[in-house]
């Protein structure tokens, strides 16, 4: 699908059109949604919509994992009017997305408090089942989704969530109001715009050449192990962050460093993830656990991490007491950062 802009070029003595990609067509579109309230209007009517309920999202179970239910604008009204609700709810919504075709993707909470509904809230059990699936806690759900689904509802509950938070104007205390895409909410009597925002967080595999530096916080599930991981301060360089993180967390000066990657992250409240490799000093390896911030960290070996990345699987308890080491599973960038330290003590292990 192409369409053409006004950018012309001279060939051959006539006018041609440079054709605009899939990917740029989509998100110009998406971007006409953003800013005009009666073209995402519009889109509704062609739209999807993904249910949340205290901002937990709508799922259903098949083959394993859970799948993440569509519904049309007809089938929402259909429903809301069933539970005497208001079809105006629906102005609650928030755009999330949409396909290559043009179809807009929109995420709706019926569980929030709404200027639009007669109750606070539609019941959940009722609500679960005339919908013949479950509101579950995406923190639960998320690595039992497909990577798009993943995406999509992370993204919603980010969104969903910041606008929970941010229906009070913090100058005036008067009520904001969003725009019908959700893109921001502005406070009428002063006019300052709010534009929902994520909190930026460093996430950092340390190594001393041969070994990587894995952590854990009491909160993780038995037996897991991560990347150090922290927020960025105001002030701070993604590299002063790094550089103060693992400083404070195990006690350690990093030499260098090198970005690998990013990802959005819905917990606690929305975060990007910044992902990169950092090397210590050489013979300066000794590690000094911050048990304010860790339970224990220590260095493993890469037989031992390429061991841990080969397991699927609950993880029960041994027989010894004790649980079986293990990392984060693979949707999550501190596994991808993990894996492509291991893939390349690998390749610099072999002969030339």
């Amino acid at each position: 699908m192409f369409l053409y802009c006004g950018i012309a070029c001279r060939r051959k003595f006539f006018w041609c059109y440079r054709p605009l990609s899939t990917y740029v067509t989509k998100t110009r579109y998406l971007f006409e949604l953003k800013e005009d309230d009666d073209a995402c209007k519009k889109a509704q009517q062609t739209g999807v919509f993904y249910l949340f309920h205290g901002l937990a999202p709508l799922l259903q179970t098949s083959a394993h994992q859970y799948l993440a239910p569509r519904h049309s604008l007809l089938e929402l009204e259909r429903l809301l009017g069933k539970f005497g609700q208001d079809a105006q709810r629906i102005e609650d919504s928030v755009l999330i997305g949409c396909s290559e075709q043009q179809e807009a993707w929109f995420a709706l909470d019926l569980g929030l408090d709404s200027s639009f509904s007669i109750s606070a809230s539609l019941h959940k059990p009722e609500m679960e089942t005339e919908l013949k699936g479950s509101f579950i806690e995406l923190r639960k759900a998320l690595f039992q989704l497909n990577a798009r689904d993943a995406s999509m509802l992370s993204t919603a509950q980010a969104l969903l969530r910041w606008h929970d938070a941010h229906q009070f104007c913090s100058r005036s205390g008067q009520p904001t109001k969003k725009n019908v895409a959700g893109s921001k909410r502005v406070c009428p009597s002063n006019n300052i715009i709010y534009y929902p925002q994520m909190a930026p967080v460093v996430i950092t595999l340390v190594s001393d050449g041969t070994r990587c530096l894995l952590a854990r916080q009491s909160s993780f599930p038995k037996g897991m192990y991560s990347a150090l991981a922290g927020f960025c301060d105001i002030g701070e360089s993604v590299e002063e962050t790094i550089r103060r993180e693992v400083a404070e967390e195990v006690g350690l000066e990093v030499e260098s460093l090198q970005y690998y990657a990013s990802q959005h992250w819905p917990f606690p409240s929305g975060s990007l993830m910044i992902a990169c490799h950092a090397t210590v000093k050489p013979g300066q390896t000794e590690i000094q656990v911050n048990l304010r911030e860790l339970e224990t960290a220590a260095w493993f070996s890469h037989d031992e991490v390429a061991t841990a990345l080969k397991r699927k699987g609950s993880y029960t308890q041994q027989q010894n007491g004790t649980f079986p080491f293990w990392l984060p599973p693979k949707l999550a960038i501190s596994h991808q950062l993990i894996k492509e330290w291991v893939e390349k003590q690998t390749c610099s292990s072999l002969p030339a």
